[in-house]
């Protein structure tokens, strides 16, 4: 982690995380429905884990995910020597397909996971790690 920027790796997770926040507040009804659920189940579901760590640990999960893949993006880009928007943008993409949307694919085929849920999901990240890769990409970290 020596000559990583600590900030621009915090910013590129912030990023990220409020990218897949509005993503996933954007298309809320559709993904609820792609897992099978109506609205009216979900928010069942939801009031029930209100007040228990269950409530706020997928969201600061999902922060730590993304603390994760802007750090190793920042090692990958410099290790590559890449960072520029393009080299960022690239190297998000090539990550993105080679692990992140085939792991996708392979856990929801097995968990027999509705296809419109894995389309969902893997462009969630994608756009995550897109985010992230440009702010490395540009900023260096």
């Amino acid at each position: 982690m020596a000559g990583m920027n600590i900030l621009v790796i915090i910013a590129a997770a912030v990023a990220a995380w409020l990218a897949g926040a509005v993503y996933y507040t954007t298309l809320a009804k559709p993904w609820v429905t792609a897992q099978g659920l109506t609205v009216e189940q979900h928010k069942a579901m939801m009031d029930a884990r209100r007040g228990t760590i269950h409530a706020w640990l997928p969201f600061v999960l999902a922060f730590l995910a993304d603390l994760v893949m802007a750090c190793v993006m920042s090692g990958l880009i410099g290790h590559i020597g890449a960072y520029s928007l393009r080299g960022g943008i690239i190297s998000a993409a090539f990550v993105w397909v080679g692990f992140v949307l085939t792991t996708i694919i392979v856990n929801n085929a097995f968990a027999g996971r509705r296809y419109m849920l894995t389309v969902m999901d893997s462009l969630h990240w994608l756009l995550g790690l897109l985010v992230i890769g440009a702010i490395v990409g540009v900023w260096g970290a």
